[in-house]
């Protein structure tokens, strides 16, 4: 009886430990080829004085609710903001995939049930509700997105969802390329050689 009671507390700290190390080696992967755009942006928000600094700061609320303050670089610019976290994953604060990170207090962490799974998951860099909310349909709502990914997350899930987490972007700026590259184009762009309309 006491071995069945034990079973799933072991494949928890089996998927943890798994999700743990997967944090560690992309984490430090990302922050080795993110470095220099995360540098140059630094050195440009530090340039333009900005008040408060290049850095946003503010508390979440962490695994088993500890508290601890998140940076963010102030520009969304090849979402700098979001890798600027990094570091974050690195000391264990932030997981790659989960939950949004919620300021303490913040009332969407007080919805029945949400309080414990929340307690026991480490917030992500990004997660479940990140890449799929933006769709508009009701089942997208974050808060219901965040409750299916803490009742079903997975090593599996968390690839995916990094997949996702970088095609996203990837497609919104090939196609503004793609938007700008058409703009530029007119018909006489796309005549042969030694066309001539009067012909």
């Amino acid at each position: 009886m006491a071995d069945r009671a034990t079973r799933p507390v072991q494949r928890l700290t089996a998927h943890l430990t798994v999700k743990r190390t997967l944090d560690l080696f992309l984490g430090t992967a990302l922050l080795a080829l993110a470095a220099p755009a995360l540098a140059v942006g630094l050195a440009a928000l530090a340039a333009r004085r900005l008040p408060g600094g290049a850095w946003d700061r503010g508390p979440r609320a962490g695994l088993h609710g500890h508290v601890f303050e998140l940076r963010s670089l102030r520009t969304r610019r090849l979402r700098l903001d979001l890798l600027s976290r990094l570091p974050h994953v690195l000391r264990g604060e932030l997981s790659l995939v989960g939950p949004a990170p919620l300021a303490p207090g913040d009332p969407r962490a007080a919805g029945p049930g949400s309080r414990q799974w929340r307690q026991e998951l480490r917030p992500g860099l990004t997660g479940l509700a990140q890449v799929r909310a933006r769709s508009g349909m009701p089942w997208d709502d974050p808060a219901l997105l965040d409750r299916h990914y803490a009742e079903d997350h997975g090593v599996v899930l968390d690839l995916v969802i990094l997949a996702e987490a970088v095609r996203n972007p990837l497609r919104a700026a090939l196609g503004r390329a793609t938007r700008r590259t058409k703009a530029h184009l007119s018909d006489t762009d796309h005549r042969l050689p030694g066309y001539s309309v009067t012909e």
